[in-house]
């Protein structure tokens, strides 16, 4: 077997009565992440740790935000889709390990449902997805509630 190791990153500004989507769900919230698709930071950052260790460039490479196809799109559709790139290219998903940095709503109680959703796009068990939140404490962008970031590491195998 061969093993992979990818890491990502995503970050969206937050702006008041935008809906916020994390993890592929809708969360309820006064701001919402901004973004040329529906702006779900947690699964960029999946999708980038997923295509950066099969080394298939980004998020942006493949779902590119002046494309009009991706406009609006819901983030488990990208996901999806990387999930197929990784399998063309002989890789499966191993486990993910993600951490989500937002000062508001507090997100512990949607984490198994995210946890379920993400397991399901990627044809895993919920139990190969960890997902931690956690404010910066009231410090910098995030903590100004100006955005949120997110981010994750993927273990990828080949058969």
């Amino acid at each position: 077997m061969n093993f992979r190791i990818g890491f990502g990153y995503d970050v969206h500004q937050l702006k008041e009565g935008s809906p916020l989507f994390i993890g592929g769900l809708q969360l309820p919230a006064e701001k919402g992440a901004v973004g040329h698709s529906d702006a779900d930071v947690l699964l960029h950052a999946i999708c980038d740790a997923l295509l950066g260790a099969a080394n298939l460039r980004d998020i942006g490479f493949h779902f590119s935000d002046t494309d009009e196809r991706w406009k609006g799109i819901s983030s488990i559709i990208l996901l999806e889709k990387t999930a197929g790139l990784l399998k063309e290219k002989g890789y499966r998903t191993g486990n993910i390990d993600c951490t989500l940095c937002l000062e508001r709503p507090k997100v512990n109680p949607h984490i198994p449902a995210m946890q379920e959703k993400i397991a399901e796009a990627l044809g895993v068990s919920p139990a190969d997805i960890s997902i931690k939140a956690t404010t910066s404490e009231k410090r910098g962008f995030v903590g100004r509630e100006e955005g949120v970031t997110a981010y994750a590491v993927a273990l990828i195998f080949s058969l």
